[in-house]
């Protein structure tokens, strides 16, 4: 449970500071859920997560 509310927090700051559609509330969501989901992962998932952002963000780059 406080996991949960760290990542909200977490993610609501995030949010703010980001430049995309999402806001606090949104981030916070995000943050959230983001918690337990990268528990169950692991290690090996949350590298593999983090590989897909960044292929993700260089395609959508070279748009």
């Amino acid at each position: 449970m406080i996991g949960k509310m760290i990542g909200a927090a977490v993610g609501a700051r995030v949010a703010e500071k980001a430049r995309g559609g999402i806001g606090g509330t949104g981030g916070a969501l995000v943050g959230a859920l983001a918690v337990p989901l990268l528990r169950r992962l692991g290690p090996v998932g949350l590298i593999t997560v983090a590989l897909g952002g960044y292929a993700a963000s260089r395609m959508s780059g070279k748009r």
